[in-house]
């Protein structure tokens, strides 16, 4: 099973199977009620959605900040608790 609740993964072989069907002229609705797999699964594996890769998506690292951006966020931080200090004791909170 994936990350995600109720979603199945398959292996390569059954894929590629059904790729190849696919291809050979068996419509997509008739692949998946044989192989109870989703119409949309199918679609995706056979590069028939536009926008969607046949091959999955992997998570990708977040480049890592400088020290000067730090010391910009820090400050920005700052700026902002203060006003928002500000705010609070001009309206009798604290």
């Amino acid at each position: 099973m994936s990350g995600k609740k109720g979603m199945k993964r398959y292996n390569s072989e059954i894929k590629e199977e059904i790729v190849r069907k696919q291809e050979d002229g068996e419509p997509v609705r008739a692949l998946s009620k044989k192989y109870g797999i989703s119409r949309y699964a199918i679609q995706c594996w056979c590069g028939l959605v536009e926008g969607k890769e046949t091959i999955p998506k992997q998570r990708g690292r977040k480049p890592a900040k400088t020290l000067a951006e730090y010391k910009y966020e820090n400050k920005r931080l700052k700026m902002e608790n203060e006003l928002l200090r500000d705010f609070l004791l001009l309206t009798e909170r604290k």
